[in-house]
């Protein structure tokens, strides 16, 4: 295992496990408040101990578990229009912005047709629909459903041609108290869907998110992030990936992080 996924896997093996199930019913959190940071290994195996503590103020945070596993693979594939109006969104802050993918869960084999919503105070509102297994991610039924959301949301028509921008694989682990979640993602490789390159993250850094229903307050796990002097950062997955990939897009606000991410050119 690279540094950054043995970390993260020695983290959920020692935490006390939860089901699916459970999460759901304490933190599902479609809606919500989401902050990044890129965290280095021997700084993330003393979090994470902190946090899974069984005699932690409040209770430890819970790895969730699935059939015996701890951390899982996930495949998806981000959809965008042929002149990147999604990723040009992002980057300029646009009010009414969005992300479409299709997540396949590895271990199970289930797929999901996603669309990330931006709410006005920078919350994000995640809106799925399950796809069968031979159904095409972009049939009817799914344009059908992200028509319905563009317009009850943001009331604006959906883009009318898509095409497979970016496709991403990683490991994650998945922690969880009542009320918020921690995501700690590593291994993360992307490869550019238009001309085949791909970018490796950093095997030393764990990319970690925290999530909460609560706006405008930072979570204990916000808080203790900061004490090793680390911030969250403004990066995602697809914008930051499509940004290492294609070095003509201007990387704005993100260059930092994705140079920290990605330290290694596109090959």
């Amino acid at each position: 295992m690279i540094p950054a996924l043995q970390a993260v896997a020695d983290a959920a093996m020692a935490a006390r496990p939860i089901t699916l199930c459970e999460l759901q019913a304490r933190a599902e959190l479609m809606a919500r408040i989401d902050h990044s940071y890129l965290v280095p290994v021997e700084v993330f195996a003393d979090f994470a101990a902190r946090l899974t503590d069984p005699h932690r103020t409040g209770g430890p945070f819970q790895a969730l578990c699935i059939n015996g596993r701890r951390w899982f693979g996930y495949h998806s594939v981000y959809y965008d229009t042929l002149d990147l109006r999604s990723f040009h969104d992002h980057r300029q802050g646009r009010r009414n912005r969005y992300k479409i993918r299709e997540r396949l869960y590895e271990h199970s084999g289930e797929r999901q047709f996603e669309i990330k919503l931006k709410g006005r105070r920078g919350e994000t509102d995640k809106r799925r629909r399950p796809l069968l297994s031979d159904e095409a991610t972009l049939g009817r039924g799914p344009r059908d459903f992200l028509a319905a959301v563009l317009h009850g949301t943001y009331g604006i028509a959906a883009p009318g041609e898509l095409v497979p921008s970016l496709v991403t694989d990683y490991q994650r682990a998945t922690f969880v108290a009542d009320g918020r979640r921690i995501t700690c993602d590593a291994g993360l490789v992307c490869q550019d869907a238009g001309t085949g390159r791909s970018v490796r993250a950093d095997e030393d850094v764990v990319l970690v998110e925290t999530k909460t229903a609560v706006t405008g307050h930072l979570t204990e796990a916000d808080r203790l992030l900061h004490t090793y002097g680390l911030r969250a950062v403004q990066f995602t997955k697809y914008c930051g990936a499509m940004a290492a990939l294609r070095p003509g897009l201007k990387a704005n606000k993100w260059g930092r992080a994705v140079r920290t991410v990605f330290p290694q050119p596109a090959t």
